[in-house]
């Protein structure tokens, strides 16, 4: 392999597909970056083994190959390096020269064969949508993922497109973001898969505002083709839980409140919550709703906020994590929010969007 290739672009490649690697793993060669090169470009490529990611970057190839060398000390390596212009090449047992007429470096490779086997994905179905209309999509529900490795099926995040329709909901079993969209896009058959949260960070690092993204679902695996970069995941096996009985059917009893305000409120309450005492207290009356935090042998907090509302008084007490999650993601100037009673959740709806939040009980 000889090839000559910029600096910068070559940078940007490497910390692209970087991300997914862990410094702590097992296996050594997952700490390793394959560099390929095919026709005009150099491809690079990390695996965990549950993802794979690609960035392609041009290059003048002056003679193909193929090596996998250790991705941090040859991103560090380009990084540190002078000039704006880098040749490198591959010698005799993988030994990969990196320099210019300033500075060489010989780092050691391995063979490419050695290089975990990423599945390519045959016989999908393609599915095109807007780069940022994606990305504005898995803001409004990835924050409701769950962590809890004990209940792996809600690790990520459930897709089903039905009728040229997206749904993509998550839930960690005390809140659910849900969201639907019509595509411009017919779809021959229905679709219903899970995401893992790790591939949906993923993806929303390289999302951009311009362009397409290229949704291609196979057996047990589902790739995103952005142009320069592909992201190839496996999926979460398993049945995601009816979400559809959780949604409530839509509320009279609503506070019509500045949604800024709103979340401004809810954090400088926050600011007294505790690991044992994390919940706020809402009470809400006709024109206003009080927002106080009181936390033993610490303090207390008390403010007041207009507001439109024409249900009965009630007291309810919320996370203010969950709320400042979705006020802070929304970009409404007012929001509706659904409440009952003190036992009942509370719903938010924007055009598609639901978001539900089960209440705290008050101590």
């Amino acid at each position: 392999m000889k090839l000559i290739v910029d600096k910068e672009n070559l940078i940007k490649g490497i910390q692209t597909v970087q991300n997914i690697i862990s410094q702590r793993t097992n296996l050594p060669i997952l700490s390793y970056v394959l560099v390929e090169t095919r026709g005009s470009e150099i491809y690079l490529t990390t695996t965990d083994l549950d993802i794979g990611i690609t960035h392609k970057v041009t290059a003048i190839i002056e003679e193909p190959g193929n090596v996998i060398l250790p991705a941090k000390k040859f991103g560090d390596i380009i990084r540190e390096f002078p000039e704006k212009t880098i040749n490198i090449y591959t010698k005799k047992n993988n030994l990969t020269v990196i320099e210019n007429q300033q500075c060489q470096f010989k780092l050691m490779g391995l063979p490419y064969e050695e290089f975990p086997k990423i599945s390519k994905i045959t016989n999908q179905e393609v599915i095109q949508l807007n780069q940022d209309e994606l990305k504005e999509m898995l803001s409004l529900v990835s924050f409701a993922v769950s962590y809890d490795e004990t209940r792996y099926i809600l690790n990520g995040i459930l897709c089903q497109i039905n009728k040229g329709v997206i749904h993509l909901v998550a839930t960690d079993g005390k809140r659910l973001a849900f969201y639907q969209k019509k595509l411009s896009q017919e779809i021959n058959k229905s679709i219903e898969i899970i995401i893992s949260i790790k591939t949906i960070q993923e993806l929303n690092r390289n999302l951009t505002e311009n362009g397409e993204v290229f949704l291609g679902v196979g057996n047990n695996q589902v790739l995103f083709d952005l142009g320069k970069t592909q992201i190839v995941s496996r999926l979460i096996e398993g049945e995601f839980p009816d979400y559809k009985q959780v949604i409530p059917p839509p509320a009279h009893s609503k506070i019509r409140i500045h949604r800024e305000r709103f979340l401004l409120a809810i954090k400088r309450a926050s600011l007294l919550a505790t690991h044992d005492y994390q919940a706020i207290k809402l009470e809400v009356f006709k024109n206003k709703v009080v927002i106080t935090k009181s936390t033993p042998n610490m303090g207390e907090s008390y403010e007041e906020l207009t507001c439109e509302y024409t249900g009965k008084d009630m007291v309810i007490g919320f996370n203010p994590v969950y709320l400042i999650d979705v006020l802070k993601t929304l970009k409404d100037e007012m929001v509706e929010f659904e409440v009952i009673d003190s036992e009942k959740p509370g719903v938010i709806r924007s055009d598609g969007y639901i978001y539900i939040i089960l209440p705290m009980r008050l101590m």
